[in-house]
C-alpha cells in the first residue's frame, strides 16, 4: 500500500490567532479526502461563524458545550448566533460532553476521577484541541450525525478559536478504542 504525504502545520503557540489557517488546511485536506463531515467546536459560537464562511459546502456540524457548562440553567451559545449558523445550514449540536458526564459529578462530589477525565487528561497531553476533537466526534457519532467507521474532519482549539484539526474515523463512546485519529492536520507546539 502506498503512504500518503501530508504535511502538518504545527503553530508555535496555541489560540484564535490560528483559526483561520487551521480551518484553511482542514477544508483542503478534506477536499482531497473527499470528506464531506467536518465538525467545529464551539462555545459561543464565533468560531463556527468563521467556519461557516470557510467550509461552505461541507456538512459543517457545530458541536457546543453542554447546557449547565458554565453554571446550572446556562447555555453558552446564543439564541441569536445558534439561528444564524441553522439559518446558514450549519448543524448545531448540543448534548452531554462524551469525557467528562457523571464522571465530573464524582470528582465534583468525592474528589476523586473517574475514567472519562482520565482519558480526557490522557488525550490533553496532545494539546487541548485534540481532546476536544476526539470528544466531539465522539458525541457526533452518539447523536447519529456522523457515520461511525467513516473518516471525517474534526476542529477545535485550546480557549478560544481553533488551532487544531485531524482526520479521523469516529467511534460511538461505548466503542471508544474504535475511533482512530489517521491524521494530525494541525495543532500547536
Amino acid at each position: 500500500m502506498a503512504a500518503t504525504s501530508i504535511t502538518s502545520l504545527i503553530f508555535d503557540s496555541p489560540g484564535p490567532e490560528n483559526t483561520a489557517r487551521t480551518l484553511e488546511v482542514a477544508r483542503a485536506r478534506a477536499d482531497q479526502l473527499g470528506i464531506q463531515s467536518i465538525l467545529v467546536a464551539t462555545t459561543e459560537g464565533g468560531t463556527a461563524l468563521e467556519a461557516m464562511d470557510a467550509l461552505r459546502g461541507f456538512d459543517l456540524i457545530a458541536v457546543t458545550h453542554a447546557a449547565g457548562f458554565s453554571g446550572p440553567n446556562t447555555q453558552q451559545l446564543s439564541a441569536e448566533r445558534r439561528k444564524a449558523l441553522e439559518d446558514a445550514g450549519v448543524r448545531v449540536l448540543t448534548c452531554q460532553h462524551a469525557l467528562g458526564g457523571i464522571g465530573r459529578a464524582v470528582r465534583k462530589k468525592f474528589s476523586t476521577y473517574e475514567l472519562d477525565e482520565i482519558v480526557a487528561h490522557t488525550l490533553r497531553r496532545f494539546g487541548q484541541g485534540m481532546k476536544v476533537c476526539v470528544e466531539i466526534a465522539l458525541m457526533a457519532a452518539d447523536a447519529g450525525w456522523v457515520r461511525v467507521g467513516e473518516p471525517c474532519v474534526a476542529i477545535a482549539g485550546t480557549g478560544k478559536g481553533a488551532d487544531t484539526a485531524v482526520v479521523l474515523v469516529p467511534a460511538n463512546v461505548s466503542d471508544f478504542f474504535d475511533l482512530r485519529v489517521q491524521e494530525i492536520l494541525a495543532k500547536p507546539r
